[in-house]
């Protein structure tokens, strides 16, 4: 059963992805972490986005705001409604994975088992905080380069199922380049990632000694 099956009421425009929708939203820093310039996302230890996810099959299609905090153990993901109302929430922390969704709570060791097997969606969350900021883990293969030798499009390899991930466009965010958009493929199941607002992170007792803190 699709528990997020009253999100498909909400009209999926595909050309709304290549608007920021979210510019004018700012991130507020959780208490302990800083907004921090870096020049490269893999020197981001920990990382927070907005954006807007769009999700097809041959059967359905939705499209929710997307929120995300990564820190090193810890992965928190909100969807919301384009009212700003939480319809779903994944929260992993040193591997144990809570859910909830319908108001309702569910408990798993696997974030990925987990949201697949109550709403029936799978979405990769354990690769997407890499595709995020445009960077290839061991599992995946490099199918393609644009002319400035970024990724264009990869796949997955040990996967029976394999993704293809293609990186429509890339901007500037936090002073690290990264993607806006990406589009992924896996069999019938379309995902469109638009990238709104991107902020690399630092914990203030590990703050770059040139980076001012914020008063």
């Amino acid at each position: 059963m699709n528990n997020l099956s009253y999100l498909t009421k909400i009209p999926l425009i595909w050309v709304l992805l290549s608007v920021t929708l979210l510019s004018a939203c700012s991130i507020t820093p959780p208490e302990n972490l800083l907004s921090v310039e870096v020049d490269d996302v893999s020197e981001a230890k920990a990382w927070e986005m907005q954006g807007k996810l769009a999700v097809r099959t041959d059967k359905d299609k939705f499209s929710t705001n997307l929120y995300w905090l990564h820190t090193g153990d810890k992965n928190e993901l909100r969807l919301t409604t384009m009212l700003g109302t939480t319809v779903l929430s994944l929260t992993t922390v040193e591997g144990k994975a809570r859910l909830e969704v319908d108001g309702k709570v569910y408990q798993d060791r696997d974030a990925q088992r987990l949201l697949t097997k109550v709403t029936g969606w799978a979405i990769p969350v354990d690769a997407l905080p890499l595709w995020i900021t445009g960077q290839l883990s061991d599992d995946d293969e490099l199918l393609m380069q644009d002319g400035r030798q970024r990724p264009k499009k990869l796949t997955t390899i040990k996967d029976p199922r394999p993704w293809e991930v293609e990186f429509i466009s890339w901007q500037q965010q936090s002073g690290a380049e990264l993607p806006r958009l990406l589009e992924l493929k896996r069999e019938e199941l379309r995902l469109k990632l638009q990238i709104s607002h991107w902020q690399a992170l630092s914990a203030t007792s590990i703050l770059p000694s040139n980076q001012p803190k914020e008063r």
